[in-house]
């Protein structure tokens, strides 16, 4: 205990979705005094991905989920079906139609709970119902194991106080923790709103369904199958639908978005009308820039550690990748050592090139004749197609989509 009285830990992480969890999970099994603190009561849809590359289930594995649980919520999906509004179409297979292990569609409904699980079974102090209202970083210019960062806490009993070594963010791209840090920076996007929701699907859930992803006016719209007979809609809308969802709303506004998603030969959309599984979840604006993920005491993961944008399905692995960077850094710093550089450099050099390449595809989806013309290509060049697939699942280093050769056999005539 301080002088104060006031509760103590290692390590106080702030949110409990995946990445938050996952960080947990790793630190308690170290053998750390970690509070892991969610301010919701019970899990509820929050607007987030769910189709990811097959590299997002290796890093499950490594976090330690068993195989019956990634089979529970995991669904394999053999290809991401791209559309254009000019009627260009091709698959994206993540490495599965050379052998590889498919993409997959999650249930986050069973997937946070079951990281949360193994956090607790590791050992760390789950609490829900609190909320952070306030940090207070620890003054100190270096890492030094007697200093504090204090947190304010509300839940049903009130408020309350704890003091630990180091605390993370990972409570997404408005992360208190990021704010209390100084670190926030303006999002370089236009602003869009997300908005993500589940429709009943009457296919069953062992049938091979491909994820499809179909941009619109100033938006895309992506539709994954997830366990549990449920399909994932995840609509993305730039400023011109702004006008839209003042006037009619987000239900009325996803509904006019999906029906414009044409049925196909292998998707006559049974799921269009499908009864919702749960409410819409909106995000705006959506995505987030940091100028440094840590700092002395501090660390951010997943979406607090930046998030650019849901079109490359790369949200769940970078945030389960970004736990594993900043568990051994933060472990170094509850030692007193500077592990902040450390977990700063890892991020750069894991996720530098992968934000060069996400900001040319965003520039492209900006304007649609350019995309047309992309998606022309990758339509007709199979082995291009098969490894921009590679690289935007994190499959292969991302410097191969930015290789010369490469960005020519995409672009040339």
């Amino acid at each position: 205990m301080t002088a104060s009285a006031e509760p103590e830990a290692d390590v106080a992480i702030v949110g409990a979705g995946p990445a938050g969890a996952a960080l947990a999970a790793r630190l308690a099994s170290a053998g750390l005094e970690v509070v892991l603190l969610e301010r919701a009561p019970v899990w509820r849809w929050r607007a987030g991905g769910v189709f990811a590359s097959p590299a997002a289930v290796e890093a499950l594995r490594r976090t330690g989920l068993d195989e019956a649980t990634l089979r529970r919520v995991a669904r394999p999906i053999p290809a991401m079906r791209v559309e254009t509004p000019g009627g260009t179409a091709f698959d994206l297979t993540y490495g599965a139609s050379s052998g590889g292990a498919p993409a997959v569609g999650f249930d986050r409904s069973a997937l946070d709970p079951a990281l949360v699980a193994l956090a607790a079974a590791a050992g760390a102090q789950v609490r829900t119902g609190v909320a952070v209202t306030a940090v207070e970083l620890a003054a100190t210019a270096l890492p030094n194991p007697r200093d504090r960062t204090r947190l304010t806490l509300a839940g049903v009993h009130g408020p309350s106080r704890l003091a630990v070594r180091v605390v993370v963010g990972a409570d997404g791209p408005r992360s208190i923790v990021a704010r209390a840090a100084d670190v926030v920076r303006p999002n370089r996007l236009s602003p869009r709103v997300g908005l993500t929701y589940h429709l009943a699907d009457p296919r069953p859930d062992a049938a091979p369904v491909r994820a499809r992803m179909c941009l619109l006016r100033d938006g895309y719209v992506g539709i994954a199958p997830v366990p549990g007979g449920r399909v994932n809609i995840g609509i993305v809308l730039g400023a011109s639908w702004n006008a839209d969802l003042a006037r009619d709303g987000a239900a009325a506004t996803a509904e006019r978005v999906l029906r414009s998603v044409p049925a196909t030969a292998d998707d006559a959309t049974p799921w269009r009308h499908g009864a919702p599984c749960d409410a819409i979840a909106g995000a705006s604006p959506l995505g987030g820039r940091v100028a440094r993920r840590a700092g002395p005491g501090w660390f951010l993961v997943g979406d607090a550690a930046g998030f650019l944008d849901p079109f490359t399905g790369e949200g769940l692995h970078r945030a389960l990748v970004s736990a594993e960077l900043a568990s051994g850094a933060i472990r170094a710093s509850v030692r007193g050592t500077a592990g902040a550089a450390a977990y700063e450099r890892a991020m750069r050099r894991r996720f530098a090139t992968k934000d060069v390449l996400s900001g040319l595809v965003q520039a492209f989806l900006a304007r649609p004749t350019l995309f047309e013309y992309a998606a022309r290509r990758l339509a007709a060049r199979e082995d291009v197609r098969a490894t921009m697939g590679l690289v935007m699942g994190d499959l292969v280093p991302a410097s191969r989509g930015l290789d010369p050769r490469f960005l020519a056999a995409l672009l040339a005539p």
